[in-house]
């Protein structure tokens, strides 16, 4: 699944507006419900899928779900926080943070409160691609939570008193990131990795950039990237089509048809190998790893993603763990994925050891996966591997939420509507001849690495308290 890489260490602009109540309500309902749902929970990865067309012509993937009177929907816009201007990295985090701060004749406090009141949640984020949001509620509360959600969207009111409210906690959040060495280090990769290019910039924006946004770039943010043609939705739930059609077209029909996008290029990350230091007084030193990754078009993407599970996705399995955890002791744990974006694609690692031997670990970091990219997997990996990533799946889609977020990154990645049904066939197709030509292709080449962290022979001197100041060094999707 294509992520930010802030997202991966979650830090992302998500905005998640929890509901105690909710949990309350849903008890009960999985309550009356238990053995049905417990019996149930398989059928999610096998339900039929619906191509849902609007009246007013709104598409969306649907799985009807009557197991629980609940109801989760996801969607997206193209754009992300790509669509920042170049001097003001952070206008769409803000916007994600802001759009539920009062709405139309709401308050902030008002708009909370009726959330509240029907336990609804509503939650936008922001990736490098995509503006994304999500909406779940019970069945009964369906009509009260499509319309806050409408008005949040078309009405926002950026209040002066919020905007500088939700400014100050991003600018306080990226001073505390300012002394995390996983956010240094993950900043400072994109930033090696792309450049000038819209993908090297912070897409929580920079204690910098955040006091120069306006409202009224939020404003043109939203106006230019919140549009029908882009808009992609995957709701999964008690509702019928024809009820689920009209919240749609009520909630999305008077967003503006077409989004005005800045084009964004495509890219290819930087060549490796590189190494770049940053010097950070804490007591682990954070060592980051990748280079070019494979798109999710391509036809290669299923060999790498099988070849990666054996390299460093396999968790206490994969390669990379074995060498630098089991055999050396070098780190506590380690781990390695694919992240792919609209324009390019990354792998990604990262692992935490000692200053004096971070060295050390970098080096066996850099033979094993030299090792399998020269050799590639044995035949023996690759089975062990596509039966997990078949067995997994399961697992991953187990309640309607997960589900609902599978099937709209699908649409992101432009994959058939029955792609759940054909993946373990995608995945069983892999050869070991596709596994070891991949495996040439991705980590033969060596590795784009940034280390953050004490110079080695400061590793025995304790950690001295920074001022809260300090500036920030930049994510995948």
């Amino acid at each position: 699944m294509s992520i930010d890489l802030l997202s991966a260490r979650r830090v992302t602009a998500a905005v998640v507006v929890t509901r105690a109540g909710f949990a309350q309500r849903l008890a009960l309902a999985a309550c009356v419900g238990l053995a049905v749902a417990l019996s149930a929970v398989p059928s999610h990865a096998a339900a039929k899928i619906q191509r849902l067309v609007t009246p007013g012509g709104l598409v969306a993937w649907f799985v009807q779900d009557a197991t629980v009177p609940l109801i989760s929907m996801e969607y997206s816009f193209d754009g992300g926080a790509s669509q920042d201007p170049a001097d003001k990295p952070g206008v769409g985090h803000m916007v994600a943070n802001l759009l539920d701060e009062g709405s139309g004749d709401m308050d902030s406090a008002t708009f909370h409160e009726r959330l509240d009141r029907r336990a609804i949640q509503l939650s936008y984020s922001v990736t490098r691609d995509y503006f994304r949001g999500s909406l779940r509620m019970l069945k009964d509360d369906r009509n009260e939570a499509f319309g806050l959600l409408h008005t949040s969207m078309t009405q926002a009111r950026f209040e002066p008193k919020d905007v500088e409210r939700i400014r100050a906690q991003l600018l306080s959040t990226l001073r505390r990131q300012a002394l995390d060495p996983n956010n240094l280090a993950s900043r400072k990769f994109l930033e090696v990795a792309f450049g000038d290019h819209p993908y090297g910039r912070p897409s929580t924006g920079t204690p910098e950039s955040l006091p120069k946004v306006t409202t009224e770039d939020m404003k043109a943010y939203v106006g230019r990237v919140l549009a029908k043609d882009t808009l992609k939705i995957a709701v999964v739930g008690d509702v019928d089509a024809a009820t689920l059609a009209k919240l749609l077209d009520d909630t999305f029909g008077s967003l503006p048809a077409k989004a005005q996008l800045t084009p964004v290029p495509d890219v290819a990350a930087a060549k490796p190998p590189q190494r770049t230091n940053v010097t950070l007084d804490v007591p682990q030193t954070v060592v980051m790893f990748g280079g070019p990754g494979i798109k999710r078009d391509d036809p290669d993407f299923m060999a790498a993603y099988v070849v990666n599970h054996i390299l460093g996705g396999g968790s206490l399995s994969s390669r990379l763990y074995r060498e630098v955890r089991e055999k050396r002791g070098l780190a506590y744990s380690i781990y390695e994925q694919l992240l792919w974006m609209q324009h390019s694609a990354l792998f990604i690692g990262s692992t935490g050891t000692r200053a004096d031997r971070a060295t050390e670990t970098i080096d066996a970091i850099t033979a094993e996966v030299k090792r399998i990219g020269e050799q590639g997997p044995s035949e023996q990996e690759l089975s062990e591997a596509k039966s997990y990533i078949n067995g997994s799946q399961m697992l991953s889609l187990d309640t309607s939420a997960k589900l609902a977020q599978a099937l709209l990154q699908y649409q992101n990645d432009g994959l058939p509507i029955d792609y759940i049904d054909k993946r373990s066939e995608v995945v069983n197709a892999v050869t070991l001849a596709d596994a070891k030509r991949v495996a040439q292709r991705l980590w033969s080449n060596g590795l784009l690495t940034v280390v953050v962290g004490r110079q080695p022979q400061a590793a025995a001197q304790p950690a001295a308290v920074k001022p809260a100041g300090a500036p920030p060094a930049p994510r995948a999707n």
